[in-house]
């Protein structure tokens, strides 16, 4: 996140509209506090360039708005401890609402990104559309309920979907990939329903947000995301913004070849790294060899899950770590070909055969050690999201306060003045 001080916005044009200079200048002074957690009004004016009296009155509007408030922290000098503004949590929140493929999951945050409660059930996403979103509707109320909060403190909603999002047409979700959702504006069906304003975007891109800003990948300019469930994508994070490529389709690791003469893909095409590690085809396999006379702790597994061949393999399962060995290998394929082409510092691996940990890590290691140049893997580093299965849901919410942080105007949806 890099912001142009005021003095650069107002050197560059003298001309700028009064009111578009203080929409930046309160940007800028909540995207300071945001980053810093504790700041004061003093290192506020130092590094945002802008006057101490400007900041003191932005400030005393947001303090008054209810987004920031004062604290004093403690100190080992003498005398009365030093004031700081922190985000207040008491009064707005944020939404992040994931449509997985087999799960729907509601996170409901603070402006810090601390989940105030999370609400999640499997679904058939991909084959019953109304029925996913009204039970989006229904765990977001189960969220503000259980927060104790109503859905006017809501700043806005960000929706996670399987799916790539079009940056000309982002509510309209791939027939390839979601045939059943042809016709089905998931955005715009939620806004309504929720009456807020809802952003849509792919959930490995947000799971990618939410580690930047949220998770391992604070303060690390070039990351990558990568989701291994039904689907495989990945979302990038390059310079510290995420990349969507020229029409939104970044990041669609899932079909890229591993091997042209593999077996089918569900888009059409033949190899693709999902048609080699995706949920189906873990199933698919694992089934085999118990059928093939082999015993595994999976065959008690009813239904068998990508999660449960995961975490049986993490137990030791010798059916079960075949399995996911093979899918680390193939993985480790795909990311040699990401750290040749983007040379990423962090790698983080999320969704549900990543419950396999080392017996998922190892073989990817080393694929990635046999493939990838010596100079893009000395400081590379590839491991298991902390986020968990939250992570998705958390990129939502965080979209939304990527969103209000620069257009502070989305804190007062519901006020009769704005914080300027």
């Amino acid at each position: 996140m890099i912001f142009r001080s005021s003095k650069e916005i107002t050197n560059k044009s003298t001309r700028a509209d009064g009111a578009i200079l203080r929409d930046h200048n309160v940007s800028l002074i909540l995207h300071l506090a945001w980053q810093a957690g504790e700041i004061s009004r003093i290192d506020l004016a130092r590094e945002s360039g802008l006057a101490p009296s400007t900041v003191s009155k932005i400030v005393g509007n947001l303090i008054g708005a209810g987004v920031l408030r004062e604290a004093r922290v403690a100190s080992s000098a003498s005398g009365r401890p030093p004031i700081v503004l922190q985000y207040d949590d008491s009064v707005y929140k944020l939404l992040g609402i994931d449509l997985g493929a087999t799960h729907v999951s509601v996170a409901l945050t603070n402006l810090r990104g601390r989940v105030l409660s999370w609400q999640t059930r499997t679904h058939d996403v991909q084959g019953d559309p109304e029925g996913a979103l009204s039970l989006a509707v229904a765990l977001t109320h189960a969220a503000i309920a259980e927060a104790g909060t109503s859905l006017s403190a809501v700043v806005g909603a960000g929706l996670g979907v399987p799916s790539p999002v079009d940056l000309a047409d982002p509510d309209h979700l791939a027939e390839r990939i979601l045939p059943a959702w042809a016709n089905v504006r998931p955005g715009a069906w939620l806004s309504r329903a929720l009456g807020l304003s809802v952003a849509v975007e792919n959930d490995a891109n947000l799971a990618a947000l939410a580690e930047a800003w949220l998770g391992a990948g604070r303060g690390v300019g070039t990351l990558a995301y990568i989701k291994v469930g039904t689907g495989i994508g990945a979302g990038l994070i390059v310079n510290g913004t995420l990349l969507r490529g020229a029409n939104g389709f970044a990041g669609e690791i899932g079909h890229t070849a591993i091997d042209s003469s593999g077996p089918p893909c569900a888009c059409g095409l033949r190899g693709c790294l999902q048609s080699m590690v995706g949920s189906a085809t873990v199933l698919e396999r694992t089934r085999a060899l118990v059928r093939s006379g082999r015993v595994s702790s999976v065959m008690h597994q009813s239904p068998m899950t990508l999660t449960g061949v995961a975490m049986a393999a993490a137990e030791g399962d010798p059916v079960a770590i075949e399995v996911v060995e093979a899918c680390g290998h193939h993985l480790g394929l795909a990311i040699a070909n990401l750290f040749n082409l983007l040379n990423p510092s962090l790698v983080l691996l999320g969704g549900g055969l990543t419950a396999a940990g080392e017996q998922l890590l190892r073989p990817l290691r080393e694929a990635i050690s046999a493939r990838t140049l010596w100079a893009s893997l000395t400081q590379a580093e590839v491991r298991i999201s902390a986020l968990g299965p939250q992570a998705t849901a958390l990129g939502a919410a965080t979209l939304v306060l990527q969103a209000a942080l620069a257009d502070p105007r989305m804190f007062s949806r519901n006020q009769s003045t704005p914080p300027a």
